[in-house]
């Protein structure tokens, strides 16, 4: 898989795409919780589920299931995981 162009934000990752994070533009203890969860930069989501109206967001994080705000995710970058197998 490749990276392809770099600044998209999380929230926009369409359901059963993947993605590399680039960087994590959130502060104080939102930005504690996402590090925690293990969304650093170079780690690499798929997007699972989105809610009807597009909240909350089900993403796929170092094989754990996690849900969170839209809001939230658009203030996390990532570079979209392009395959180019076959």
């Amino acid at each position: 898989m490749e990276s392809g162009p770099a600044n998209l934000s999380l929230a926009d990752l369409p359901t059963g795409s993947a993605g590399c994070i680039t960087s994590v533009e959130v502060g104080g203890l939102l930005r504690r919780r996402i590090l925690d969860l293990g969304m650093i930069p170079g780690t690499q989501v798929r997007c699972v589920r989105k809610a009807p109206w597009g909240d909350p967001v089900a993403l796929q994080v170092r094989g754990s299931i996690i849900a969170l705000r839209a809001e939230d995710l658009k203030r996390i970058k990532i570079s979209p995981l392009i395959n180019r197998e076959g």
